[in-house]
């Protein structure tokens, strides 16, 4: 599943990332990662926090791009453009913006996809858990909820 949120990244890391003059190309790449990795990292968070419920009504919602959650990858993603890579922080803002929401988009898009078992929510949410358990039916019960 990470390796597959890497690639839907870097697929939407044109303009962003890739085409942007203030990230060297021998840091996209690892730029590319830190947005996964701040994905992954806010994710776990909510569900470490007890968000679990909230976390799943994201992926079920429509509207959902200016979401708390979007909000808290891109902060933590700008934070790291302007940490590790001394972009300015109005710039790693910038790209942080560009780059994350679509990237949410994309990811609650196949979470409903059925071809795409990876980012089905069940097992993106086991998977986030570190497979410490099988999450299936309390992530059935709290859709409904």
């Amino acid at each position: 599943m990470f390796e597959k949120l890497f690639l839907l990244v870097k697929n939407n890391a044109g303009t962003a990332v890739v085409n942007n003059p203030i990230i060297p190309a021998k840091h996209r790449e690892a730029v590319m990662i830190e947005a996964s990795s701040s994905i992954i990292e806010v994710l776990k968070g909510q569900m470490e926090n007890g968000k679990l419920k909230e976390l799943i009504k994201y992926f079920q919602s429509s509207g959902i791009y200016n979401h708390s959650l979007v909000s808290s990858i891109v902060n933590r993603f700008a934070n790291r453009l302007n940490t590790f890579y001394h972009i300015d922080p109005v710039q790693s803002l910038a790209t942080a913006n560009a780059l994350i929401p679509q990237v949410m988009k994309e990811l609650v898009r196949e979470s409903k996809s059925e071809q795409i078992k990876e980012f089905g929510l069940t097992n993106m949410l086991t998977k986030l858990n570190g497979n410490k358990a099988d999450l299936s039916l309390l992530v059935n019960k709290l859709m409904v909820a």
